[in-house]
């Protein structure tokens, strides 16, 4: 496979800086080479976004659906090797990757078609007066990008600030940058120099200067609730608007009447796709007794049948995860669970096959007789780990879900369209009803409690991206006020 390589792209330069090495996580061949900016670096990023901003704020809506369409054609035209990229950095199968692909080609078009429906409202006052409102871009927004779905959750992001007349400072991932980069360059070819940014780099250089910087008027981020934190408080000393997607921890709700065929496919697919990887991942089952036995058997024998590989490869099920450290975080929680008595179904550990012994690969594991105290239940693993939780009822189902620091998202299995009443019972940001949680462009994602702040997606990333000005017109001249 082709390496790529990436400089810094900062006001339509190409900059050069020391550079890092990205490795496959399934085989560690390298993949790529891209440049490791600083907080210099990222200074000049705001600096070149922040010279744009006028500029393209006054283009017309227009000018920026055109923009936006163009940015779209290009990547679909060469989905497919932005899709093995993805694929090679990231570790995901061929068909996870294209799929993420397709999604940010879809999110592109969203936003080009959203960019002339901006909308102000009028209000009601006195007939001497007009009051109305208008939505207006913040102006420079930073974006600090995922590495487990950089174009689907980052570009949801860039592609509604510049639908709406923002500029952008953005950092990749460290861990898959090279799809980031890779969209960065075709959003910085079809806008004017300085509207895009993309400074590649470490957290604590180009993120921290990013998210603290007092020129930037707008940061979007998606990470671990305790960075998320730290975002927070730099945001927090020169009071910027922050949008915040933040960790989880997903139940999937499996009631006594569900399909439990449908169910046990939608549990393996919502933990096991991208290796677990995912900020909704359900990765605790809360069945009930009556159909707890059949599901966990289901579920187990459709584990056991997942093909472990490189995501490249046509034939795999399931990438390893992103690098040699998550692996050993994964195993520890494996571990611990074992320590306070869950049982141990399937997996556990890393395989056997001597051709994947160069990768970061973790088993399909399953967990049973799992209480909602231990650490494999409350702690988000960020890794292909499902456990069982029984009960006994919805009342206790709806309780077990909800009593959890987080609330991104949830899923509910059941033939019943009592199946609404527990959705509206859950306090999750996004709650799927048999199925597992889907990002749609046109729909709104983002989590309750400690897992996040505001939304994106849909036409609320119209909002997340603009400030709201009302504007108050006095038709009859003014009195003096001191006679």
């Amino acid at each position: 496979m082709e390496t790529h390589e990436y400089a810094l792209l900062i006001d339509g330069d190409r900059r050069a800086a020391a550079t890092m090495t990205v490795e496959n996580p399934a085989t560690g061949a390298t993949v790529g080479d891209v440049a490791s900016g600083d907080a210099v670096d990222a200074r000049a990023a705001v600096a070149a976004a922040d010279a744009a901003a006028t500029a393209w704020e006054r283009t017309g809506p227009g000018e920026r659906e055109t923009t936006l369409r163009e940015i779209a054609d290009r990547i679909e035209a060469e989905s497919d090797a932005l899709a093995r990229l993805l694929a090679a950095e990231a570790g995901k199968p061929l068909p996870t990757a294209a799929g993420e692909v397709a999604e940010t080609v879809a999110q592109f078009r969203f936003y080009a078609g959203a960019a002339d429906k901006v909308r102000g409202d009028t209000m009601p006052t006195a007939p001497n007066r007009l009051n109305y409102t208008r939505r207006r871009p913040y102006g420079v927004t930073a974006h600090v990008v995922p590495w487990n779905y950089p174009l689907l959750l980052g570009t949801r992001g860039f592609a509604s600030a510049l639908a709406t007349g923002n500029t952008l400072a953005i950092k990749p991932p460290s861990l898959a940058p090279l799809s980031t980069m890779w969209v960065g360059e075709v959003m910085a070819e079809a806008t004017p120099d300085g509207v895009v940014n993309v400074v590649p780099g470490p957290g604590s250089e180009v993120g921290a200067e990013l998210v603290g910087n007092p020129d930037v008027d707008a940061i979007t981020f998606t990470g671990s609730t305790g960075v998320g934190k730290g975002v927070l408080e730099a945001a927090a000393d020169n009071v910027t608007s922050v949008d915040v997607e933040l960790g989880g921890k997903a139940p999937a709700i499996v009631l006594s009447d569900a399909d439990v065929e449908n169910a046990a496919r939608g549990v393996v697919a919502g933990i096991f796709s991208n290796a677990g990887q995912n900020c909704v991942a359900t990765s605790r089952c809360l069945v009930h007794e009556d159909v707890h036995d059949e599901l966990v058997s289901r579920v187990v024998e459709k584990a056991e049948r997942i093909r472990l590989g490189a995501g490249t490869d046509p034939d795999t099920d399931m990438g390893p995860v992103i690098s040699a450290d998550a692996k050993a975080d994964v195993l520890d929680y494996v571990d611990s669970a074992v320590e306070e008595g869950a049982t141990l179904l399937t997996g556990g550990g890393a395989p056997d096959d001597p051709a994947l012994a160069d990768g970061h690969f973790v088993e399909p594991t399953v967990f049973d007789d799992v209480t909602p105290a231990m650490t494999v239940a409350c702690e988000e693993i960020f890794g292909p780990v499902l456990s069982f939780v029984t009960v006994s009822s919805t009342a206790e189902a709806v309780e077990v879900a909800n009593d959890s620091p987080f609330g991104l998202a949830a899923a509910v299995w059941s033939e019943s369209m009592d199946a609404t009443r527990v959705a509206d019972r859950l306090d999750h940001g996004l709650v799927a009803i048999n199925t597992f949680p889907v990002s749609m462009p046109q729909s709104p994602w983002g989590g309750n409690k400690e897992s996040g702040i505001g939304r994106e997606g849909g036409l609320e990333g119209i909002e997340a991206f603009t400030t709201v000005d009302s504007v108050v017109i006095e038709h009859d001249g003014m009195e003096d006020p001191y006679q």
